[in-house]
């Protein structure tokens, strides 16, 4: 399939306003773990990637981050796009990704696959994406940790059924880990590696 016209288009219109405004709304997100944010970005990746998953990543991604995508973003247009309007590259191999995502739906692979760091440099860690089908109307989940005072609760829609456990193991390896983002349609929130994530009892 020819994805060439969508790699060229659907970038920011304002690549310097608008790749700052989403920082700020990410580094805001990883200090109030599980507060959702809209990613205010002209952005029009191509399917099956959101626009809040192309806005973070036109703004975190560039010649010096190496991205990995589970196997039907792989193989759309989406890595094209990225590398056009980023300069990052496609990496098949998880533990050299700086960024993982995975579409919604798609089976989570183990966290432990991709990079967690070193005790020396903990942040040299891939931030892995997970697009689910809402950030809300799901299961609740209550959040405690940093940035959080008493606890959180959110309630996603689609997270992999897996990722409870997999999170559990992640905050063992503490300094190191991975952290993640959850985004659907033009919103986000943040989970940083020191986030406790416990199923609430109905």
């Amino acid at each position: 399939m020819d994805h060439k016209g969508d790699i060229l288009s659907g970038g920011f219109a304002d690549p310097v306003f608008e790749s700052q405004g989403v920082f700020r709304k990410l580094m805001d997100g990883m200090a109030q773990p599980g507060t959702i944010h809209v990613a205010d970005a002209r952005v029009k990746p191509p399917a099956p990637l959101g626009k809040a998953a192309g806005a973070v990543l036109l703004t975190l991604c560039d010649h010096d981050t190496p991205f990995w995508m589970n196997g039907e973003l792989a193989k759309s247009g989406v890595p094209g796009w990225l590398s056009f309007h980023t300069g990052a590259e496609l990496e098949t191999d998880k533990s050299g990704a700086r960024f993982a995502v995975f579409e919604a739906g798609a089976a989570l692979t183990s966290l432990g696959l991709f990079s967690v760091g070193t005790q020396e440099y903990p942040d040299r860690s891939t931030t892995v994406l997970i697009e689910v089908a809402a950030l809300d109307g799901g299961s609740p989940l209550r959040l405690t940790g940093p940035g959080i005072r008493d606890e959180r609760q959110i309630a996603p829609q689609g997270l992999p059924q897996a990722f409870l456990h997999m999170w559990a193991e992640n905050r063992l390896a503490f300094p190191r880990g991975i952290d993640v983002i959850l985004t659907s349609g033009d919103s986000f929130l943040c989970l940083p590696r020191s986030t406790r994530i416990d199923l609430m009892e109905n």
